[in-house]
């Protein structure tokens, strides 16, 4: 068996076992991962990764997918046979090892998914070894139901069932109240199909609804969403507090209030600031236990849900009970109007006593004694007091009545329809009787916000993502059976509480007419105390759990770090807890509790989760829509009509339930969004609304014509030529600062530039000048696209932008450049050159060129001229160019206080005062103001100064041109003589080798062949220096330079102090000998110019009078 061999440099192997041992100190291990074993002594180790960049030195991008690691290469010991080698990974993949260190292996790939996990939410612990080497991080556990279900349950039943909905229903009507549970509840369920969809398509770290919304609508969105959704969270924490207290208050301690009516009608005032001064005590007490640990209220959310399934379990058995066996609940009613039993103890106005018929208590309060003569109120004497079944039984048939709604204006009596009344002309003491009346004004829309937030909380199993065993099955599951549970419970409440409660007692809110009692608590059996108390704990428990989740989610938000001035609440304790966070949640949860009315902080949250609601409807129909590649959910049963239903839905609840609070959401949202715009840290997380506006943009491109616009519509497209120096900086950074002056923000503005050599050895600088560009357009705020290309030659580099750059109906039309201010220096000879060609590439693409002399005098954008012109020298028509720059220069706040000046050149068969009258009429009718003046230029003679300074320019050409030559010789001379001493020494090299073939050695050069040589090229050269002093200039050139000249003296006259001149660009000569000449005569004509902008039009109208 033939046996390889590999001959490894000693240094080499040297430096392959130093490494090889770093790399196993470093991984702390006796030998590499998946060598064989037995394997010891002189034999190699299969290579150990080792931390540090990647083979190419450019970082990459963390993952927990791929791993940059450096994989050293295997070497082989000479005379080891290769059957008895083990293979380490990757051996036999020796074609792709190169690329192992960007390109893991498949075998690497799964193991790192399959050990991959999510973070939990909490407080995760770590455990970890004495080297520091590894975290083991707490694997999440827990299922559907309790992961998901119950805390969904938990957070959807809470105090509106208890406090507010036998109210709705009364008030409602039990048609109405079905209406807007379902209504609410549809809403809810399309959500959650939306949001099931966001959960399974891929894996949901910890973040909850904040993440799903951010990564699947950007970071704009994103965080204006959660920070909504974070605000709802917080005024949630305020309406289980407060109802905590009202429950309390009202129903359990009625004299532990610290403050009280002084005067009839006070009580409403008094309980408001109890419930100030109650609810900030709770509300220090909650937070003090949320800082404490998180896990005391995790110990008791079981509890606290075991209080509301309890009760509900309760109504339901009340319910059944009543169908055989209804309570004794006596109301009493004056004529049709309840009274509220608080202060009387019989409802009779007189009852038999010892001595005959005494009056009552409730005598006392309508009338002005207890006297039988004593003058009582009209409406007692002229009716009677009558006492009904507040609770008369499923059975009874009271349904019927409580079918149809009946809404009050504020200060109402709560009466029963149907029943015999004599009405009274006196109201005025109505607030001081003892009559049960409405708090506020009530209307279906007002009914709405209060009970929507009894439908939130459907986000509870997605927030808890980190936790969940398989968050993409239990998030779905879980929450879908969760809105489908609670629906049926409402929907079922609403029926039986109708069905069993007389409606003056459903819209007696505060349970007045059953003596202070809670009325969902009078139908619970066993006792009315079942659901007192364990309505208390539940949202005790509800408020508990909103201070745990907000700051938690506020801290996401933070870390993201999308809001800078959000950054110091992603600070918190050692163990992650979020202790700034929870200050802020906190003193916005006070703001709730300082408003004191469950009815008026309901709406407020109702709002900030119906938007955060929309916007998750909205991510799933975009991405639905938008067929991205990644958007694959699991979960099938979605649609993006579902999502786009639930989406107008959740808007439309917005505004019905209060459309200024809508519109004050909204605005909040819309401010977060545009500071997150502008100031936030750019995320580029793959969001549907990148997506969607790439999808925009394809279609506005294929929308906009090929062809050119129409004049009405065109505008300055502007392709920015930047030069760079050796370290990849701009060489003019004003002429950004004079684009963002001339464009303002609008149409297409292409920034590009040319690095000369080729792009494998230069990627690393074009990506470094690139990334220069970019800062410099950001400083100069110029909105625009950075184009860089690498070329051979800085000619075909340009004219490849002036071709390609852009796209479709999307391309520029105009290019603006800096004129070459060295090009006269001999050391850069082709500097003129480029520009002459850039020109006539120009002018063949029918493309307008802007050049900008002495650039460097530009204002910058901070800049302001409070005076000054800028004077316009129309000497010929190319479209309308030198109309239309000023104008749009005169919108930027640079130029604003700058007048228009045009001047116009009349020759001397001219009419001028004809020419200035027309002038005038045309910029009237282009609706530009610009002041007008004709100048005459009278013919003369060609001065003598004309002559001498063409003289001089064409002397110079030539000599120039000589000196090309001469230098070309000089390198021509240089290669005879290398050749001539490498044939001198190849020759010795032959006859040393080969005496014996002498005829083989040829000389290229003799000694007289190359004296002869060096005098034809001396006289060649004196001679063509001796014709540069006898040439007579070129006529033509004499005519442009006379020109040049003329037309420079008078645009110096008139415009020298002016702020910006603009003036006709001279086309190149056709003939390609004259551009030095060319380059001359606009020198000439811009000389003694502060700011000159040349401009040369692209062969078409831009500008026209019509609309």
């Amino acid at each position: 068996m033939p046996t390889n061999f590999t001959v490894v440099p000693v240094e080499a192997r040297a430096d392959a076992a130093e490494a090889q041992d770093g790399g196993d100190q470093a991984a702390g291990q006796p030998e590499a991962q998946g060598c064989p074993e037995g394997r010891a002594g002189p034999e190699p180790d299969c290579p150990s990764p080792s931390p540090g960049p990647a083979g190419d030195g450019t970082p990459r991008e963390s993952s927990p997918f791929i791993n940059s690691v450096e994989v050293e290469r295997d070497t082989f010991l000479a005379g080891r046979n290769m059957a008895q080698e083990g293979f380490c990974e990757g051996r036999n993949m020796a074609l792709f090892e190169e690329e192992m260190d960007s390109n893991p292996m498949v075998s690497s790939l799964l193991n790192k998914l399959a050990n991959y996990t999510n973070l939990s939410q909490g407080v995760v612990e770590h455990e970890e070894d004495e080297d520091r080497r590894r975290r083991e991080i707490k694997a999440p556990h827990m299922g559907t139901f309790i992961g998901v279900y119950l805390p969904c349950l938990q957070n959807i039943l809470g105090v509106i069932l208890f406090l507010r909905l036998t109210w709705i229903v009364g008030v409602a009507g039990v048609l109405e109240s079905l209406l807007i549970v379902s209504v609410c509840c549809t809403c809810t369920m399309l959500t959650a199909i939306s949001m099931s969809a966001i959960a399974t398509n891929g894996v949901v770290p910890a973040g909850g609804s904040y993440y799903m919304i951010s990564r699947s609508l950007g970071p704009e969105f994103g965080g204006a969403v959660g920070l909504c959704f974070y605000l709802g969270t917080t005024f949630a924490g305020a309406m289980y507090i407060l109802g905590t207290i009202e429950i309390f208050l009202t129903y359990i301690s009625p004299s532990a209030a610290v403050f009280r009516a002084e005067v009839a009608g006070g009580e409403a005032a008094a309980m408001l600031h109890n419930m100030r001064v109650y609810g900030s005590c709770t509300l220090a007490l909650m937070a003090a236990v949320v800082f404490v640990g998180v896990k005391y209220v995790n110990k008791l959310a079981l509890v606290f849900l075991a209080c509301v399934v309890l009760s509900i379990l309760a109504i339901y058995a009340g319910v059944i009970k009543t169908a055989f066996d209804p309570p004794d609940i006596p109301v009493c009613l004056l004529g049709n109007r309840t009274l509220s039993w608080l202060s009387f103890d019989v409802c009779a106005k007189v009852h038999p006593g010892l001595n005959g018929t005494v009056t009552t208590n409730l005598w006392d309060l309508f009338c002005n004694g207890s006297m039988p003569s004593a003058t009582c109120d009209e409406y007692f004497t002229q009716n009677n007091l009558t006492v009904i079944q507040g609770i008369p039984g499923v059975a009874s048939g009271v349904v019927l009545d409580n079918l149809w709604s009946t809404y009050m204006d504020k200060g109402s009596f709560v009466e029963k329809e149907g029943t015999p009344s004599v009405p009274a002309p006196d109201e005025a003491r109505a607030s001081s009787l003892p009559y049960v009346l409405t708090d506020i004004m009530t209307h279906f829309t007002l009914l709405v916000g209060i009970y929507f937030p009894s439908v939130t909380g459907i986000m509870a199993g997605s927030n808890r993502s980190g936790d969940l065993r398989d968050a993409q099955k239990s998030i779905p599951t879980g929450t879908i059976l969760a809105i489908a549970t609670t629906s049926f419970i409402y929907l079922s409440c609403v029926v039986l509480f109708g069905a069993c409660i007389e409606g003056v007692v459903l819209r007696d809110k505060f349970g007045e007419a059953l003596q202070g009692k809670l009325v969902i608590g009078m139908l619970a059996w066993p006792s009315p105390w079942v659901i007192v108390i364990g309505s208390f704990f539940s949202t005790c428990g509800a408020g508990l759990q909103s201070l745990t989740g907000a700051p938690r989610l506020l801290q996401a938000i933070a870390r993201d770090g999308i809001i800078p001035f959000l950054q110091v609440f992603g600070h918190g304790k050692a163990n992650g807890e979020p202790t700034w966070a929870l200050l802020l949640t906190a003193f916005i949860c006070e703001i709730g509790i300082l408003i004191a009315s469950l009815d008026s902080v309901a709406p407020i949250l109702s709002m900030f989760f119906l938007m955060c609601y929309m916007f998750v409807n909205l991510a799933c129909a975009v991405q639905t829509l938008l067929r991205t590649p990644n958007w694959r959910p699991r979960f099938k049963y979605y649609h993006w009509t579902l999502s786009f239903l639930g989406m107008s839905l959740c808007l439309a609840l917005m505004f019905i339930c209060s459309w200024y609070y809508a519109l004050c959401a909204m605005l909040i949202a819309g401010c977060i969004y545009k500071y997150i715009e502008y100031r936030g840290a750019e995320k580029e997380w793959g969001d549907g609304i990148r997506g969607l506006s790439l999808n925009a943009a394809r279609y506005a491109l294929l929308r906009v014509e090929h062809g050119p616009p129409h004049t009405k519509n065109w505008r300055p497209q502007v392709l920015v030529m930047l030069n760079l120096d050796a370290e990849q900086a701009v060489k003019h950074p004003r002429l950004l600062s004079f684009t963002s002056q001339l464009k303002a923000g609008k149409g297409l503005t292409i920034v590009g530039s040319v690095l000369e050599g080729t792009y494998l050895d230069k990627h690393a600088e074009a990506q470094r000048a690139e990334e220069n560009i970019r800062s410099l357009m950001a400083m100069e705020k110029t909105k625009g696209f950075c184009q860089l290309v690498v070329s051979s030659s800085l000619r075909d580099g340009t004219s490849h932008l002036i071709q390609s750059a852009g796209l479709g109906g999307m391309k520029h039309n105009t290019v603006l450049m800096a004129w070459p201010e060295a090009w006269k220096q001999t050391d850069n000879p082709l500097s003129w050159k480029n520009f002459v060609d850039t020109v006539r590439d120009t002018t063949a693409a029918h493309q307008a060129l802007l050049v900008a002399k002495n650039v460097d005098l530009f204002p910058q954008n901070q800049e302001r001229f409070s005076e000054g012109n800028i004077d316009v020298w129309w000497v010929v028509h190319d479209g309308g160019m030198l109309m239309l720059l000023p104008f749009l220069l005169h919108q930027h706040k640079v130029w604003r206080k700058c007048r228009m000046r045009i001047f116009t050149v009349a020759q001397v068969d001219d009419n001028s005062i004809q020419m200035k009258k027309d002038l005038q009429m045309f910029l009237y009718h282009l609706r530009i103001s610009a002041e007008v003046e004709v100048v005459e230029m009278v013919e003369n003679d060609i001065s003598a100064f004309t002559y001498e300074k063409t003289l001089m320019m064409e002397q110079r050409s030539q000599m120039l041109k000589q000196m090309q030559l001469s230098k070309n010789e000089r390198e021509r001379e240089a290669q005879l003589i290398h050749d001539r001493n490498t044939a001198s020494h190849s020759a010795v090299a032959a006859k040393t080798q080969a005496p014996h073939t002498p005829d083989r050695v040829q000389m290229t050069w003799t000694k007289e062949k190359l004296v002869t040589e060096k005098h034809k090229v001396k006289d060649a050269s004196t001679g063509g220096f001796k014709d540069i002093f006898s040439l007579k200039p070129n006529q033509s050139n004499v005519r442009r330079m006379h020109t040049a000249v003329k037309l420079n003296g008078v645009v110096l006259s008139k415009s020298q102090e002016a702020q910006l001149v603009l003036l006709n660009m001279p086309g190149p000569p056709k003939n390609r000998q004259g551009d030095e000449n060319y380059m001359e005569f606009l020198e000439v004509l811009t000389e003694g110019l502060n700011r000159v902008l040349l401009v040369r039009g692209g062969g078409r109208e831009v500008i026209t009078i019509y609309s």
